[in-house]
């Protein structure tokens, strides 16, 4: 597996190598000591999440869960393809509201790694796009929050088009209204 810093301290794109036949392709989709060398640090996952989106132009986001229950995660797309969204909200950091953004897709196979501290989401490109991913804490109501996703200044590619959103997603606070939970 070929792992990449990205130009955010933290994030990371993993390029998991396909071996392939006529009969199809095996690859290792996860390897903990790879991620944890490519990370400065071990990650504990302890739940994987798997999201169905139907439509293109689906968006989910900009979500987080914070501490004591921030989450790692580790994204991929099993099926179809999305644009796949982090922006770095770490108090004190030197990229503090900067964000990336890279294309997941089953016939790519890459990979995202979030650490803590980012907002995260994405938008379908495809119809019936699917995302799996793992994460370092389970989810918890109580600490789950999200953003506004159009306040916090990324391009989501969506051209003339509105994203077809839920009510948890239109409600949320916008950027500049919220207090990162992150130090």
């Amino acid at each position: 597996m070929n792992i990449k810093s990205l130009s955010i301290d933290g994030l990371l794109l993993c390029e998991p190598m396909r071996h392939g036949d006529d009969r199809g392709w095996f690859m290792e989709s996860y390897r903990k000591d790879a991620l944890n060398e490519a990370a400065g640090r071990t990650v504990h996952f302890v739940q994987d999440n798997h999201s169905l989106s139907t439509a293109v132009g689906t968006l989910r986001g900009l979500h987080y869960q914070a501490p004591p229950c921030a989450q790692d995660k580790l994204v991929r797309c099993i099926a179809g393809s999305v644009l796949d969204v982090a922006v770095d909200v770490r108090r004190g950091s030197a990229s503090y509201g900067q964000w990336i953004a890279v294309e997941l897709s089953a016939q790519n196979a890459h990979q995202l790694f979030v650490p803590t501290g980012f907002l995260h989401g994405f938008v379908t490109r495809e119809p019936n796009s699917e995302i799996a991913y793992k994460v370092s804490a389970p989810y918890s109501r109580d600490h789950d929050g999200s953003v506004l996703w159009k306040s916090a200044g990324v391009d989501w590619d969506l051209g003339a088009s509105a994203p077809i959103l839920s009510g948890k997603d239109v409600d949320a606070p916008a950027f500049a209204d919220w207090v990162s939970p992150f130090d």
